[in-house]
Parts: structure tokens; C-alpha cells; sequence
């Protein structure tokens, strides 16, 4: 006599019902609803997520002890769950998940080395029990610099690094622009869960690997494989998720990955290079569950948190550094921090070489070289070179704290030509002007495009110093 679906699944809770309580068995086996026996394997349709991680993490052995007895030592149990339930625009989906525990198998883990969840990764790596983690160990909070710039994120990060997938942070999307420090944050999350709960696998990917991923599982016709192995992370760790723009299918599979660690309570962080409400070619479904948690951005760092990253950069490699040389470096890179550490190396490397200390002439002339704002053509001291020149003064004199009419003028159409050829803040720029605020750089520029208005021998004066730098201003650039 042939066996079906729900005579076989009918005699196993007849078992089950003899070794549980009253109350466990209406919990968590009568909502259960046999679908189909094929080739041995028993599939049934549980409700939740998390029903069938409760059934595997306590009744697996009773179930186990089911099947023998119905099926024999051969026979199988593989877990249906609705994923999402579709619409009228999307159908249904639903994921089949074996179970890998048998009575053999007393570990509580999932058997890593099963077919089913094979690593989607180039490399086959693990680590101690369970697979790699991909992240980089020397990034960690210690040495993530914390500024007004980025405090609401690090707290954010913190907070979810001691209890993923519990607070509200959940998702974690931190959205900036490039290097300001997005890449470090969710890794350091990552090395301090992995470090305080080491029975959690945290797996770090960027997007363009995931859709790599995808594309071959597709080729290779191998998607529950790849859905499997996504569905058993804990902390799941997403770089530059703008690249899934205009990726539909690769977005489809992971807004079912999304859904799954979510039900299940488990952490999602994610960065991008913009908020959720600039990203486009996002399917409105998703782009909704990015907002379900919290956003929180990381901007340009002031010129605090600059210098306390070169002093923190220095600390580590044991070096030592003049406070003028440090706020030299601060005042000039004002882009993002990945720029600032590489002015930091190559200045290092070139005092190493050149055996030689780091001084202000070598940091000056390190920036000159290497960072991309700074025209070797034309630069701030190119700038009050030339101005000095023309007006028959010296560069001190532009920078010094004299108000006479005959130094006022040329200091100011220095700072005018900063403005318009550098991309240094405003502050930055009063820097290198003898330390003035950012209120009285506002002011010459304001007084140099008065005069260009209402005196021609003025703008002509301005526009001979112009022709010199043999370059356009930054804001003519493209």
C-alpha cells in the first residue's frame, strides 16, 4: 500500500504526541499541514520562520525519531515556509529548507559541510566551526575616530553590535560618501559580534560579489543552494547596495533573503553612497524595507575629528609629528578620511626613505603630489605666489594681521582666487591666511566680485593674475 503526504505525517504526530505536552503539540504541531512525499522526503508547510527554527532547535530528534518509524532510516524531512505571499503584480514565494540534524548529529549548528548549503564564495573557507566571516580584523571601534560628522551612526553601530537584531536598528543602513569611514563601521559591528558571540555567524559581502554570486547560481542552476546558505546567517552585512540598481532579479532574491533574516530576528547592515530616498532602480518593495530600521549618514569630518585621525594614525604606527605639521595636513585634506591616512602613509614612506623628519616642507610638498584637489599648476601657495607678486608684496604680508588698505586688497583677491580654484573649505582656506575665520574669507570674496563690477583697472589687474595660472577655475572645470 502506497503511503501519502498526510497518512504518513498523521501516524508521526501520533509518535510526537506521546513525548510532548498538551501544550506544545497544539503550539507547535498542529498548525502544521503536510503537503507531498516524493522519493522518500516528507515536505510540510509550517507558518513562520521562526516555527520551524523553534522545531529544529527542540524537536528535531522527536521528528527525527518520527520519520525512522514511518519512513525508516532512508526517509527525510524538508520544511516549507511562505516567504512572502505575493500579489497581484508578484506571486507567491516560498523556500524549501532540509533539515541536517539527526540523532548522529549532536551538534546544534548546521552540518556546514552539507551539499545544500555549500559557501557561494570562491573559496571554500571556514572558520572553526562554522564558514569565514570575510571581514577585516584590523577594523574595530577602538580605531574608528568618532566626530560630530558621524556620532549618530557609531552609536547606532555600537547598539546593534551588542544586540543584533534586537534593537529597532533593524535594518542598519549607514549612507555616505566615499571614504568617510562606512566600510570600517559595519566591519567593526561585524569583528564585535563575532568577537562577544562567537556562535553567530556574521557574514560580510559587497553587492557587486552577491550579484556575482547570484548570476553563477542561476547559470549553474543552483538557487536553492545559494538561498540557503544566505538564510542560515545571523548577522548579514551588505557594502554599496546602490549597486543592485536596475539588478531585478538579483533584488528579488535578496528581498527574500531580507524578509527571512528579518522574521527571523536576524541583524541586516547595509551601506550605500546616498539615503534610501536618492537611491533609483529600486523596486518600491525594497526600497521600503531599507527605511524599515534606521538611516543614519556619515559626512565629511570636521577639522577636530581630522586632526584627532592623524594623531590617532601617528599613535598606532609610533610616530612622532609637530601640532603645526598635523594641522597643516588637517586644514589641506578636508575630502574624506580614506585621503587623509593615504597623505599620512606617503609621508611616512617618503621621511622613511628620504631619512628625514616630517616636517612642514615635506608635508606641503606630499600634498602637492598625491592629493587630487591640489592642481600641481595651481594651489594655494602657487596662489599667494603670484598675487604677492603682482601687487609688489610678500606672502607674509597676505598672511599677516595688518588691516592697511595696501596689503587688505591683495590678501583678499588671494583668498577670492583660493575660493575659486581649490576645493578647500572656507575655514580652511582662513587657515592658510594667517588663521582667519571663515567669516572674514566670506567677506573678501564678497568685496573682490564687488570691485570686479564697479572698477575696470581693478578687474583687469585680477584677470592679468588669471592668465597666469594657465588653468580654469574648479567651477568651470566640467
Amino acid at each position: 500500500m502506497l503511503k501519502d503526504s498526510k497518512t504518513v505525517w498523521n501516524n508521526c504526530l501520533k509518535i510526537i504526541g506521546e513525548s510532548v505536552s498538551e501544550k506544545d503539540f497544539r503550539t507547535w504541531f498542529e498548525p502544521i499541514v503536510p503537503l507531498r512525499l516524493a522519493n522518500n522526503v516528507l515536505t510540510i508547510q509550517v507558518p513562520t520562520l521562526y516555527v520551524h527554527e523553534h522545531l529544529e532547535n527542540n524537536f528535531v530528534y522527536l521528528l527525527r525519531k518520527a520519520i525512522d518509524a514511518e519512513l525508516g532510516p532512508e526517509g527525510r524531512l524538508e520544511y516549507q515556509v511562505v516567504i512572502d505571499k505575493g500579489n497581484e503584480k508578484n506571486r507567491a514565494y516560498v523556500i524549501n529548507i532540509p533539515t541536517n540534524k539527526t540523532p548522529q548529529n549532536k551538534d546544534p549548528k548546521v552540518d556546514i559541510h552539507a551539499d545544500k548549503y555549500k559557501s557561494p564564495f570562491d573559496l571554500y573557507e571556514l572558520e572553526g566551526n562554522g564558514y569565514a566571516s570575510y571581514l577585516n580584523p584590523i577594523y574595530n571601534f577602538d580605531n574608528f575616530i568618532e566626530g560630530d560628522c558621524n556620532r549618530l551612526a557609531r552609536s547606532a553601530g555600537m547598539a546593534v553590535a551588542q544586540k543584533p537584531g534586537i534593537t529597532s536598528f533593524n535594518p542598519l543602513l549607514l549612507y555616505g560618501g566615499v571614504g568617510l569611514g562606512k566600510t570600517h563601521l559595519v566591519q567593526a559591528i561585524g569583528n564585535y559580534i563575532k568577537q562577544h558571540d562567537v556562535g553567530r555567524f556574521v557574514l560580510y559581502v559587497s553587492c557587486e560579489k552577491f550579484t556575482n554570486q547570484f548570476i553563477e547560481a542561476v547559470r549553474n542552476n543552483n538557487m536553492q543552494g545559494f538561498m540557503n546558505f544566505y538564510l542560515q546567517v545571523d548577522v548579514l552585512v551588505l557594502d554599496d547596495v546602490q549597486f543592485l540598481s536596475g539588478k531585478e532579479k538579483t533584488q528579488e532574491c535578496f528581498f527574500h533573503i531580507f524578509n527571512h533574516l528579518h522574521q527571523a530576528g536576524k541583524q541586516i547592515i547595509m551601506t550605500t553612497d546616498r539615503s534610501p530616498r536618492e537611491l533609483v532602480g529600486f523596486e518600491d518593495r525594497l526600497l521600503s524595507r531599507f527605511k524599515w530600521g534606521l538611516s543614519a549618514d556619515l559626512q565629511q569630518p570636521d577639522l577636530e575629528t581630522r586632526i584627532a585621525i592623524i594623531q590617532k594614525k601617528l599613535q598606532a604606527e609610533g610616530i612622532a609629528m609637530d601640532i603645526d605639521v598635523i594641522e597643516y595636513i588637517a586644514h589641506s585634506i578636508d575630502t574624506n578620511v580614506r585621503e587623509l591616512e593615504g597623505v599620512i602613509v606617503s609621508l611616512m614612506a617618503q621621511a622613511s626613505l628620504n631619512r628625514r623628519e616630517i616636517d612642514l616642507d615635506l608635508a606641503k610638498r606630499t600634498i602637492q603630489n598625491i592629493v587630487q584637489h591640489v592642481d600641481k599648476e595651481v594651489n594655494i601657495e602657487v596662489i599667494q605666489k603670484r598675487v604677492a607678486e603682482h601687487f609688489g608684496v610678500t606672502v607674509d604680508d597676505l598672511k599677516d594681521k595688518s588691516r592697511k588698505k595696501e596689503l587688505v586688497v591683495p590678501r583678499q583677491v588671494a583668498i577670492y582666487f583660493a575660493k575659486e580654484y581649490t576645493d578647500f573649505s572656507l575655514k580652511s582656506i582662513g587657515y592658510h591666511f594667517g588663521g582667519r575665520d571663515h567669516s572674514t574669507v566670506i567677506h573678501a570674496i564678497q568685496s573682490v566680485n564687488d570691485m570686479l563690477k564697479t572698477d575696470k583697472d581693478f578687474k583687469a589687474a585680477v584677470q592679468e593674475i588669471q592668465k597666469s595660472f594657465k588653468t580654469r577655475p574648479n567651477k568651470y572645470s566640467n
